[in-house]
């Protein structure tokens, strides 16, 4: 290996050491590996200006096609991917004004008095609800409010909340594996390989829908002593808060329910109308700023820019991958070992992406991965939707399987134990682990029965 790979890898190392030890926040852990890997690898090393020019990738977002797509013309994948940035940032500021006027609170209140509270259908209730958020919204922001909203629920009803809260964070990166815009690999994914909500509803969101049926029933059966033991027989439900007063704003409240339903009509016919999600994004932010009016700067402050940061950092430390031709060594292994069958390729994608995922953050290794990919398809022959699902699955739901595999699990995990339920690591992957395998094994048998 040449200077300029053997110090991209080291980089690339040492960013996902510190990422997990999360001693140091990861944005600055990005933002630091990034700034090495362009002075060092690009500027000392390899002294190719261009190389930094394309990784940053500033000229994509003063093009045409970076705001509306015609025909069949496809993103660049190289350097920092800035429709998922400002995709995600959009959705942020959308998200933020749908909190402010209450609508989470309402809807899992509304939805636990019309199951009039019972353990059982409130449990399978809350994680269908989810996973069905998630396929729109950011998983991490589903998990906070749902959480938050289950201890409330836990302490006027009398019951435990962590079999529930485990159920949701697990049904959330399910629901997040369906759709294009519901988990940051995703994204990711969907932005760098220019593929479309329709094509992920119809491929990962099958698999996610055939396992969320699977799931709910190992979920009951797991935590059926805890569901059996909880009673509501003397509970007097007229006590119990109102949906209604959850809303904050009834004006608010129905502005953000057409901002949401905007968004989502806008995401589902984006192939046929050509926006790409960098313009929905965009355009959803600042509708949703207009409407909040004075409040505007109030949820511009809530923004998480730090996770936006780490993206930026992120995307510049996979760059330096990509320009040195790690990636293509990378894609080269998992051939010479696969030589050529396909199955043996989907299976190490599915089982290799679960296991890292589960391990370490699934964000950045979705990112590393999507350029691994697109040159295994160019080099083996094998169709690139096929182990781009493959990836999506694996990323998505591996994340699952411990509690710092994806950030809507180190969110979940948080709120119970700021709320005096600490869920330890045991505790976590009992439950999660074999969900996870339930998941993957179902994802697997039907890329294998559908693509191969």
């Amino acid at each position: 290996m040449s200077t300029a790979q053997v110090l991209a890898v080291i980089i690339f190392i040492a960013m996902f050491v510190f990422i997990v030890l999360d001693k140091i926040e990861r944005h600055y852990v990005t933002l630091g590996c990034g700034l090495l890997t362009l002075v060092l690898v690009f500027g000392i090393v390899m002294q190719d200006a261009g190389a930094i020019v394309e990784t940053l990738n500033l000229q994509s977002i003063f093009t045409m096609e970076f705001w509306r797509v015609s025909g069949s013309a496809e993103e660049s994948t190289a350097g920092i991917n800035w429709a998922t940035i400002i995709f995600i940032a959009g959705m942020m500021v959308m998200v933020e004004g749908m909190a402010k006027s209450g609508f989470f609170r309402w809807l899992c209140m509304r939805l636990a008095k019309l199951v009039n509270y019972k353990p059982i259908p409130l449990f399978v209730a809350f994680m269908i609800m989810s996973s069905i958020l998630a396929m729109f919204i950011d998983s991490i922001t589903v998990i906070l409010f749902l959480a938050a909203v289950t201890v409330e629920l836990a302490k006027l009803l009398k019951f435990n909340p962590v079999p529930m809260i485990l159920s949701e964070i697990f049904c959330a990166n399910l629901g997040g594996s369906a759709t294009m815009c519901g988990d940051p690999p995703n994204i990711i994914i969907g932005t760098s390989l220019s593929y479309s909500f329709a094509d992920f509803i119809t491929n990962t969101g099958l698999m996610a829908g055939i396992s969320l049926v699977f799931i709910i029933i190992y979920f009951l059966f797991v935590f059926r002593k805890e569901l059996t033991s909880q009673s509501t027989k003397d509970l007097n439900v007229d006590s119990l808060p109102s949906p209604k007063e959850a809303i904050t704003n009834k004006t608010d409240f129905v502005v953000s329910c057409v901002i949401f339903f905007c968004a989502v009509v806008m995401l589902v016919t984006h192939a046929n109308t050509g926006l790409t999600v960098a313009f929905i994004g965009a355009v959803i932010a600042v509708v949703t700023l207009i409407a909040a009016g004075k409040s505007c700067v109030e949820l511009l402050k809530k923004v998480d820019y730090k996770t936006l940061l780490f993206f930026v950092g992120l995307f510049v430390v996979v760059g330096g991958l990509e320009q040195t031709g790690m990636l293509e060594i990378m894609a080269g292994l998992i051939g010479k070992i696969s030589k050529g069958n396909i199955q043996l390729m989907v299976a190490i994608i599915i089982w290799g992406s679960g296991v890292a995922s589960a391990l370490v953050d699934n964000i950045p290794f979705a990112a590393t991965m999507v350029p691994v990919i697109k040159s295994l398809a160019a080099t083996q022959g094998v169709e690139l939707s096929t182990l781009a699902w493959a990836l999506s699955m694996g990323t998505d739901i591996g994340g699952s399987a411990t509690p710092i595999g994806a950030s809507a699990n180190v969110v979940g995990t948080s709120v119970a134990a700021k709320n005096g339920h600490v869920i330890g690591w045991g505790q976590y992957c009992k439950s999660a682990i074999p969900a996870t395998i339930i998941v993957l094994v179902i994802s697997m048998l039907f890329t294998f029965l559908r693509y191969c």
